[in-house]
C-alpha cells in the first residue's frame, strides 16, 4: 500500500499546503482525448531534483523514506500542458513499481479538462493529483513520501519520468534519477560463531586395568597344566599375549596381577577352594616361566581362589530352557546365604542331579585374571610430539588435547581428535572440536556423525555446535529450536539471531543481535528502520572497516 504523502508548493517565496495526495497511477495510458494538449509542449530550462541522486535503503517493512524536491523553471510549461512526474521502482531497464505522481496543470489545460467532464462525462485518471499552477512562474515542489519497496530487493533505482503532454505513460520527455537503492542486507554476510572447548592439561597417573579368564581342563584331583589338554595351550597363550605387550613396553609398569582360580562348586568346598588356589599358582608359575618376569615383578603377582558356585550351573540350563531350571532355582533361593557344600547337599538329592551333573556340570575349570599397570606420563611438549603419531595407546585423553593445540593446521588437528575419540569415544571435547574443523570446511555430514555419537549431552557449547550443523544441513527448524532454548550462551544467541535474518525475521533478529552492536547488529537496526541506533553502534565500530565505510554511507 502506498502510504499518504503531502505536496507543499513553494510560488515565489510563498508556501502554500496542498490537500494530501493518496493513491497511485498504475498503467494509466494515453487517455486524453486529441488535442487537448501540444504533441510536445516547447519548453525552457531545465527541470531538476534535488538533492542529486541520493541513496535509500529499505527499513521497517520494507520501505524507504523518499524526500526529493523538484525544481521547475518558469515558463517550462505552455498553457496548454500537463506536467507528470512519475516516480518508479526500477531494476536494470524493468519498471518494478509506481508511486504517487506529481501533476501540475497550466490553465487552459485545466480548463479543457473541466469542459470535457461536463460535456463528455470524461474522468479524469489525475483527478486526485492535478493542481492548477501558473505556467509563468517557477516552482519548487518537494516530495516527502514512504514508499514500499519489493520484497527481497537487492538493490535498483528511483527514477522519475516527466512528461509534459498530459499523459504519464505516452511520451516522457526526460528521466530524472532520483535515488539509488542499496539493501544493507547486500551486506550482510553472516557466519555461525562456533566455539572451541579447551581441556585443561593436567599431569594425572595413567592407570589402566584389565581382566580375562582362561577355561582349562585338568585331571581330576590335579592342578598341574597339561598343554595338550583340551584347549589348555591356546588358552595359556591367550593369557600370556595380552600380559606380554605391558611387560614389554617402555611406557608401561605392571602395578599388580592377580590370578583367581575358581572353585568348582560340586565336591568339598574346603578340597575345591585348595585345588583352584594351587591350579591359580601353576597358571602363575607357568606365566613367569614363559615371559621371563623379574623377581621386581613377580612380587607383584598374587594368587587366590574363591567359589565359583552354582550359577554356571544354572545360566547354562536357563540358556537351553530346560525344565528342570525351576528345581534348582527353588533350592538356591531356599539356601541363599550358605556355603555351596549345603547347597549341592540338597541338589545331589533331586531326581534330576545326574542328567544336570552330565550335561551342564562344567568340566572346563575357569583361571581367571586382573591387572593394572602404569603408563608413563608425558611433562613435556616435546615428549608428546615425538610419540604421538607412532603411540596414541599410551596417550591419556588430556594428553592427546593438548598435542591438538601444538598442530598447525586444521588437517593435523583433525587427525589428533580423531585418534581422541578413538581411544575416547565419549570425549566430548574432541567431538565438539572436530565437528568445528568439519563444519568450516563444509563437510556437514561428517560434523553430523561426529556429534551424534554422543550420548547425554548438556553442554550449550556442543549443542550450538549441533545446531549450526542441523542448519547446515537444512533442518532449519530444529535448529532455532535447540537454539532458542540455550540463549545464555552467546555464540547461540548471534547464531540464532542469524538464522532469524536469514528467514526474514528482521525484527526478531535485531533483537537478538543488537546486544553484540556489531556490523550484523548495524544491518538489522537498518533494515528494521533503527537509524539511530545504527548510528550509534557505527560510532563504535573500526573507521577502516570497508563494512562500516559502506554503513555510514547509506546512513
Amino acid at each position: 500500500m502506498i502510504m499518504e504523502s503531502k505536496l507543499i508548493y513553494k510560488v515565489t517565496g510563498k508556501w502554500l499546503r496542498c490537500l494530501p495526495v493518496a493513491g497511485c497511477i498504475f498503467g494509466t495510458g494515453c487517455l486524453l482525448l486529441a488535442g487537448l494538449s501540444s504533441c510536445r509542449a516547447p519548453q525552457t530550462g531545465t527541470l531538476t531534483v534535488s538533492p542529486a541522486a541520493t541513496t535509500l535503503m529499505p527499513g521497517k517493512n520494507n520501505q524507504a523514506h523518499l524526500e526529493v524536491s523538484f525544481q521547475i523553471p518558469e515558463n517550462y510549461l505552455t498553457r496548454r500542458s500537463r506536467l507528470v512526474i512519475t516516480p518508479q521502482f526500477c531494476v536494470g531497464d524493468s519498471v518494478c513499481r509506481e508511486y504517487t505522481p506529481v501533476v501540475l496543470d497550466a490553465s487552459v489545460y485545466r480548463k479543457k479538462v473541466e469542459r470535457l467532464e461536463v460535456l463528455d462525462g470524461y474522468q479524469d485518471p489525475y483527478a486526485q493529483e492535478a493542481r492548477l499552477i501558473d505556467n509563468r512562474m517557477a516552482y519548487e515542489i518537494p516530495y516527502d513520501q514512504w514508499i514500499d519497496l519489493p520484497e527481497q530487493v537487492n538493490g535498483g533505482q528511483i527514477r522519475a519520468v516527466v512528461s509534459t503532454d498530459g499523459c504519464g505513460e505516452c511520451t516522457g520527455t526526460d528521466t530524472l534519477m532520483l535515488a539509488e537503492i542499496t539493501d544493507p542486507m547486500r551486506l550482510f554476510d553472516p557466519e555461525m560463531r562456533l566455539v572451541n572447548l579447551k581441556a585443561d592439561w593436567v599431569v594425572r597417573p595413567k592407570i589402566r586395568e584389565g581382566e580375562g579368564k582362561a577355561n582349562l581342563q585338568f585331571a581330576m584331583n590335579s592342578h598341574a597344566i597339561e598343554m595338550d589338554r583340551g584347549n589348555n595351550a591356546a588358552e595359556m597363550r591367550k593369557m600370556m599375549e595380552t600380559l606380554q605387550p605391558i611387560l614389554d613396553d617402555s611406557l608401561s609398569v605392571l602395578d599388580r596381577l592377580t590370578i583367581t582360580g575358581l572353585a568348582s562348586a560340586d565336591g568339598s568346598l574346603a578340597f575345591n577352594t585348595k585345588l583352584s588356589r594351587e591350579r591359580a599358582e601353576a597358571a602363575r608359575s607357568w606365566l613367569v616361566e614363559e615371559l621371563r618376569i623379574p623377581a621386581e615383578i613377580q612380587r607383584r603377582i598374587a594368587v587366590s581362589s574363591r567359589p565359583e558356585g552354582w550359577m554356571p550351573v544354572l545360566d547354562a540350563m536357563r540358556r537351553a530352557g530346560d525344565k528342570d531350571t525351576v528345581a534348582l532355582v527353588r533350592i538356591l533361593e531356599k539356601y541363599a546365604g550358605q556355603s555351596d557344600d549345603v547347597q549341592e547337599y540338597h541338589i545331589r538329592r533331586l531326581p534330576e542331579w545326574n542328567r544336570i551333573k552330565d550335561l551342564y556340570l562344567q568340566k572346563d575349570r575357569v583361571v581367571a585374571y586382573q591387572y593394572a599397570y602404569t603408563v608413563k606420563s608425558f611433562t613435556t611438549d616435546e615428549q608428546m610430539l615425538s610419540l604421538y603419531r607412532n603411540r596414541p595407546d599410551a596417550f591419556s585423553e588430556a594428553e592427546l588435547l593438548r598435542v591438538s593445540t601444538l598442530m598447525n593446521t586444521d588437517d593435523e588437528r583433525k587427525w589428533v581428535y580423531r585418534k581422541v575419540l578413538q581411544y575416547y569415544p565419549a570425549s566430548q571435547t574432541a567431538a565438539n572440536n572436530l565437528a568445528m574443523i568439519y563444519l568450516q570446511q563444509g563437510q556437514v555430514a561428517e560434523a553430523q556423525e561426529v556429534l551424534d555419537a554422543l550420548t547425554g549431552v548438556t553442554s550449550p557449547v556442543i549443542l550450538n555446535t549441533l545446531a549450526v550443523a542441523w542448519y547446515q544441513n537444512g533442518r532449519t527448524n530444529d535448529a532455532m529450536d535447540l537454539l532458542q532454548a540455550h540463549l545464555s550462551l552467546p555464540e547461540s544467541r548471534h547464531n540464532l539471531g542469524v538464522m532469524k535474518a536469514l528467514a526474514g525475521e528482521l525484527e526478531d533478529a535485531y533483537q537478538l543481535l543488537a546486544p553484540f552492536a556489531d556490523v550484523d547488529a548495524v544491518i538489522m537496526a537498518l533494515r528494521t528502520g533503527r537509524k539511530k541506533e545504527a548510528r550509534r553502534m557505527l560510532e563504535a565500530l573500526p573507521a577502516d572497516s570497508k563494512e562500516v565505510e559502506r554503513l555510514r554511507e547509506m546512513l
